[in-house]
């Protein structure tokens, strides 16, 4: 069991899996793009999966499905959005769940330290950055004056150069992962960010290509060497809907029909090491996470 220290209390992990709702404030998120871009839909929708059972919520404003811009900078022609752009969407959000739930435990999926600051300052206790600390060079020294727990997801490259990246061979994958999270690690201690405030994410999907993603869970267990407990977002993600090809007469399965296949796949990260499991459907995620903490147990 670790303890993951957050800006404003410490949770223990270790003891069961705690499940992450995911909960997209963006108008093209890979998906549920804009369903939940009105703040009034996203907060009924954050509330329900609170209500569902979600140990914490995980707001994201700008989508970093594969091909968009997220990461790229106004020098290379076609930035992401803003941050005002992406605190507008956000910020009321954060605050009418926290109104609703004063005592919700809430995550900023953002890359942004502008972001990053106007959240926690509103009430977010972590920031979970799917760069690693890697595109923005406030982020780390940020995260560490605030204090908030920190999520360093591995990405390899930014989402429009990840269906022309040369495929990883042999052991190549896993050492990259492992070598890629340490280096973030690395930059957080530099900058000041506690071990405690570290959770680190494999990244499945981001810059893995298709059974990439099933040879990093395979073997997902490996990354416990770095010391510190593994979150894992395996909720839809394409990589499944190819494995269901044979039942969608071969072609990927659409993202509705991968819902079964997310819940085996997050069953299969928490018997191979997660601690946390950020999900889009809470409920079928809770009850399959009780019957995993049970197998280890």
């Amino acid at each position: 069991m670790k303890t993951w220290k957050l800006r404003g209390r410490s949770i223990d992990l270790g003891q069961r899996t705690l499940v992450m709702g995911v909960v997209n404030i963006t108008p093209d998120s890979f998906s549920d793009g804009g369903a939940f871009l009105a703040p009034d839909a996203a907060v009924a929708h954050g509330l329900r999966l609170l209500d569902e059972g979600a140990d914490l919520l995980d707001l994201g404003a700008e989508s970093s499905r594969p091909g968009s811009n997220a990461g790229r900078s106004e020098e290379e022609g076609a930035a992401g959005i803003s941050a005002d752009e992406e605190q507008a969407r956000l910020l009321p959000v954060l605050e009418g769940l926290l109104k609703a739930r004063p005592g919700a435990l809430i995550s900023v999926d953002t890359y942004k330290a502008t972001t990053a600051r106007m959240a926690v300052a509103a009430g977010a206790e972590i920031v979970n950055d799917i760069s690693g600390l890697q595109w923005d060079p406030a982020m780390a020294g940020t995260c560490a004056e605030l204090g908030c727990g920190v999520v360093l997801m591995h990405t390899r490259g930014r989402p429009h150069e990840w269906k022309t990246q040369p495929a990883w061979v042999g052991d190549e994958l896993l050492k990259a992962v492992c070598a890629g999270l340490r280096a973030s690690m690395d930059a957080a201690a530099w900058a000041g960010i506690g071990t405690e405030s570290i959770v680190i994410d494999p990244g499945y999907g981001f810059g893995k290509r298709g059974r990439e993603n099933l040879l990093l869970l395979a073997r997902q267990a490996e990354l416990l060497v770095l010391g510190r407990p593994i979150l894992a977002g395996l909720s839809r993600k394409s990589f499944l809907g190819s494995v269901l090809a044979p039942l969608h007469n071969g072609r990927p399965a659409p993202i509705e029909a991968r819902e079964t296949a997310s819940v085996a796949a997050m069953v299969a990260s928490i018997l191979h090491g997660t601690s946390i499991v950020r999900v889009h459907t809470v409920r079928a995620a809770v009850e399959a996470a009780l019957i995993a903490d049970a197998i280890l147990r």
